[in-house]
């Protein structure tokens, strides 16, 4: 199988990074073929131009060059994934604008939708698990991201996973890395 893996962290050498490689190595361990979007290293414009605003009259627009370009990639790959950084509960903003900017009305959404098979999206989180489930913000980053984006775009196998605490010790730092290679190794094993 062929995985895009989307990557957003403004520093490629930060922990984030870290969990990036061991994903990719697990996918490589499976024998799965994946390609690597680096947003900020690639300098991915997120900001959503008039050329690439929805046109909800016109399911056939066609988007900016750099837009094409994005959905090119996306489209000669089978599966996606994401790892990033939770700020605010959330996905960062660069990832958030890729998104907004590429997965645009007419191809991702609206008259047409994403042909993946599955979707994974790995968050590295420094709070623990029982505050994200006691404020609600794991259900609340589940029916954002999975729900109304994944899921909004046709990709019915899409999942969000955290690994949370991710500042508490190097110990559990070399936990999450094994969790991520497992992930790489796992994410691809649905049946065609």
């Amino acid at each position: 199988m062929r995985v895009l893996v989307v990557f957003d962290h403004p520093r490629r050498q930060s922990f984030c990074g870290a969990v990036l490689d061991e994903f990719v190595a697990g996918l490589a361990e499976s024998r799965h073929e994946y390609e690597v979007a680096d947003l900020n290293a690639e300098g991915f414009d997120p900001r959503m131009p008039e050329a690439d605003e929805p046109d909800w009259d016109d399911a056939d627009k066609r988007y900016s060059e750099p837009v094409l370009r994005e959905q090119a990639r996306i489209a000669r790959n089978e599966a996606l994934a994401f790892v990033f950084p939770v700020w605010w509960w959330s996905a960062p903003a660069m990832l958030k604008g890729w998104i907004d900017r590429v997965w645009n009305n007419g191809w991702a959404y609206g008259g047409r939708k994403l042909p993946h098979r599955q979707a994974l999206m790995i968050g590295t989180a420094a709070g623990s698990a029982e505050g994200y489930r006691r404020r609600g913000y794991d259900e609340a980053m589940l029916t954002q991201l999975v729900v109304g984006v994944m899921n909004y775009c046709g990709i019915d196998d899409a999942e969000l996973r955290l690994l949370y605490e991710v500042t508490e010790s190097p110990e559990r730092r070399a936990e999450h890395l094994l969790v991520a290679r497992a992930f790489g190794r796992d994410f691809a094993k649905h049946p065609a």
